[in-house]
Parts: C-alpha cells; sequence; structure tokens
C-alpha cells in the first residue's frame, strides 16, 4: 500500500490556496472613477466620465484664444458622489471652481468663467467616491 500523506499534503496545500485566491475580498477592485476628454476645435473641449463608487483627478490643457470660456457639466450620481471642475487661465488664477452632489439639486450647471489671460487654460475634473456618470463642456467665451 501506498503512502498517502504526499497526496493529503500536496491536496491540503492546493486547496488552501485556492481558497486564499478564490476568497480574497479586496472590493478596491471594484471600485474606480474615469475621466475621458474628447477634444474638440481650437477652443473647445469636453468630456465624459463614469465611476463606481471611486474617486480621482485629471488635468488638462487646451487652447482658448478669449478672455472666457462657456461652461456646463451634467451628472446623474447617487448620493454622496462629488464632481468638482477647476479651470484656470494661461497665468494659472482659477477662473471658475464650481461642483455638484450626486442625487442633489441642482444637478447641472452652465454659464461663462471669470474674465483671465489668453493663451493655454488648464482644467482639473474630481470626482471623488464618485457613483455615476456625466459630461462637461468648455468652448471659447464671449
Amino acid at each position: 500500500m501506498k503512502n498517502p500523506k504526499p497526496r493529503l499534503i500536496l491536496l491540503t496545500i492546493f486547496t488552501a490556496l485556492a481558497l486564499m485566491v478564490g476568497c480574497d475580498n479586496d472590493d478596491d477592485n471594484d471600485v474606480f472613477a474615469d475621466v475621458t476628454i474628447n477634444e474638440g476645435p481650437n477652443g473647445d473641449i469636453g468630456g465624459d466620465f463614469t465611476g463606481n463608487g471611486g474617486s480621482t483627478s485629471q488635468t488638462f490643457e487646451y487652447q482658448n484664444g478669449l478672455a472666457t470660456a462657456d461652461y456646463n457639466a451634467d451628472i446623474t450620481a447617487s448620493a454622496g458622489s462629488i464632481f468638482q471642475m477647476i479651470v484656470r487661465d494661461a497665468d494659472g488664477t482659477v477662473v471658475l471652481d464650481r461642483s455638484l452632489n450626486g442625487n442633489i439639486e441642482p444637478d447641472s450647471f452652465s454659464g461663462v468663467t471669470s474674465s483671465g489671460t489668453v493663451g493655454t487654460w488648464s482644467v482639473t475634473i474630481n470626482l471623488t467616491d464618485f457613483n455615476g456618470d456625466g459630461s462637461f463642456s468648455l468652448s471659447e467665451g464671449d
């Protein structure tokens, strides 16, 4: 009769490894937030964003040939979700800082930024504990 101990030891090790991998309950793998930028002609830029409870921050630049920018944003998100748009002019001065909170009215905003310096502007989109989706856009102002 063969000694069953080596098989039993291998089976025990294999089962333990399978349980460790199979029972990995790291919920962070399911949580995400993402911003996609859609560039248009000079002075026009926008994007879409989505999340499943995650947080992210993305900054991008665009050329603004005028001293202001028209902006809008719209979200559909659950309570606790935060969307923030910060726009800086070519000198780095904040010309817009607006936020929307999920499941609270209003769920959109639009308008014209404060006047700033013409040139390369930057836009920072912050999503905090964001669960939902939305979109935003900027174009050269009046």
